[in-house]
């Protein structure tokens, strides 16, 4: 099997194409033609997950966040980007980042699902094909209206996060829900103009979390990685079923972070 037969089957069902213009998902590092051995999955493409694929014999990892997002003038030791691309050829690993486009096809309806939303609908819009519009976040109806409070719950329960930042009255209902997948604070917004009561996102600081309060919609937090976390399993469970012979291995889940 060849990095390119990874990569098309990826791109059939998250078209690399439909990735923002600011981003950079595709083949970053590495060879099309080049054999796999094996796939690790990884949010980020870290020191640690490099020397990790290398142990398990894995030649492509594939990451949801881009490692190398900014253009770069040199690849050298002296420069922590650069090191990590020069242990990849040398290990002969190729890197395959799957960001925007994930988001769009992949991340926004399994957090839709998991948090059990009726007939979702996108958040923060794209652009459209043949099946509609496509892009960012969904918003919908939860199955049945909670507290702020018991909301929190069921999101650290979902998503397996062991903390959530809330801004709201934790005592107030809520019957419409959306959600964005790590950084959100750009979609507020659109979540009050689809007349949620609540956010469901990462990366809320201070003032927005306030001044969302204050225009109508509460906010629960759960980090930025605390709800991307679901990339792992679920292109886990995708690259399982498209290439039952291929070896999947996963990055441990881990928070980036702690709480002293």
């Amino acid at each position: 099997m060849r990095v390119s037969e990874v990569y098309e089957t990826i791109d059939a069902r998250s078209p690399f194409e439909s990735a923002l213009s600011w981003d950079n998902s595709g083949l970053l590092v590495g060879d099309m033609e080049a054999e796999v051995s094996g796939v690790y999955l990884a949010v980020d493409a870290t020191d640690e997950v490099i020397e990790a694929a290398a142990a398990r014999g894995a030649s492509l990892i594939v990451t949801h966040h881009p490692m190398i997002f900014t253009s770069i003038s040199r690849v050298t030791e002296d420069d922590m980007t650069g090191r990590r691309v020069l242990r990849l050829v040398r290990e002969g690993i190729s890197l395959i980042c799957m960001h925007t486009n994930y988001d769009i096809y992949g991340m926004a309806q399994e957090a839709a699902k998991r948090l059990g939303l009726v007939d979702p609908v996108v958040l923060d819009v794209c652009g459209s094909d043949e099946d509609g519009p496509f892009g960012i976040g969904r918003t919908g109806a939860l199955e049945k209206p909670l507290s702020l409070r018991d909301l929190c719950e069921k999101v650290k329960k979902v998503f397996f996060v062991d903390q959530v930042r809330m801004f709201g009255d934790p005592d107030a209902k809520a019957g419409i829900a959306a959600i964005c997948p790590g950084s959100g604070k750009s979609v507020i917004g659109e979540a009050i103009s689809q007349g949620a009561d609540v956010l469901i996102t990462g990366d809320i600081d201070h003032h927005n979390g306030i001044d969302a309060v204050m225009q109508g919609i509460s906010i629960i937090d759960a980090g930025h990685y605390g709800i991307e976390k679901l990339f792992m399993e679920d292109m886990f469970s995708f690259l399982g079923e498209a290439f039952p012979e291929l070896k999947v291995y996963t990055h441990p889940v881990a928070q980036p972070w702690e709480v002293i």
